[in-house]
């Protein structure tokens, strides 16, 4: 008799950040190459401008992905989740290049005789104090150091770290913090020694309006502002 599985709980519509972990196909390694996770970061791009979200920090490792987001203009982060795994999976498990034949992916084989790219399931925590939006941010930086894939966080561009602690924008645009009301507040103190988070200010998202240039512009969500992405 199979037993079914345990429904997951998500809280939506509190206006929390969220912090969301998906992974590959039993962790397979399948965005384990440069143009895997190049592709995986244009496609989220897409799908950002496209549902409105604010995207606070993020990092692409070889089986699995982090995302500290804001709730969407419409739908909720479920329905991001789903559009953007589907995408990715489409994308670089059936990409041809314009001869008609599979494009050279190391992974491409194994993605395809797979089962699937994605599991199925995601991690969902509700990020609802500034304490807690940096501790994820931090553990997300150092995900590749801990893993060995590289000996600084400044070496694996795929992720928001030199947002937050050079004030440069990596391969996509991250909503920052407001620097004029929390400028005491930064996930990198050795970058910035008189950090200070404010544990009871608790971050909040509300649904974007459209942009002027065609992007989401988030409102206060610890003083988020939008930035332009190119």
């Amino acid at each position: 008799m199979r037993v079914p599985r345990n429904p997951l709980k998500r809280f939506y519509g509190r206006r929390d950040l969220h912090f969301v972990t998906f992974s590959c196909y039993r962790r397979r390694p399948y965005l384990g190459t440069v143009r895997a996770r190049n592709g995986f970061v244009k496609i989220l791009h897409e799908v950002r401008l496209r549902h409105g979200f604010a995207l606070l920090g993020y990092v692409v490792m070889p089986e699995h992905v982090h995302l500290l987001i804001g709730e969407p203009a419409k739908g909720n982060p479920s329905k991001v989740l789903q559009v953007l795994k589907q995408k990715v999976s489409r994308s670089l498990r059936g990409k041809r290049c314009s001869s008609g034949h599979q494009l050279p992916l190391p992974f491409a084989s194994a993605a395809n005789e797979a089962a699937a790219f994605w599991q199925r399931r995601f991690y969902d925590f509700n990020v609802w104090s500034a304490k807690k939006l940096f501790e994820k941010l931090e553990y997300m930086h150092e995900n590749p150091v801990k893993r060995k894939l590289v000996a600084h966080a400044k070496d694996w561009p795929w992720s928001s770290w030199s947002h937050y602690a050079k004030r440069e924008r990596g391969l996509i645009g991250i909503d920052r913090l407001n620097e004029a009301e929390n400028s005491r507040e930064n996930p990198h103190p050795e970058h910035h020694r008189d950090a200070a988070p404010k544990p009871s200010q608790r971050p909040t998202c509300r649904p974007p309006a459209s942009g002027s240039l065609g992007c989401p512009a988030q409102p206060s969500l610890l003083g988020v502002k939008s930035q332009a992405f190119v």
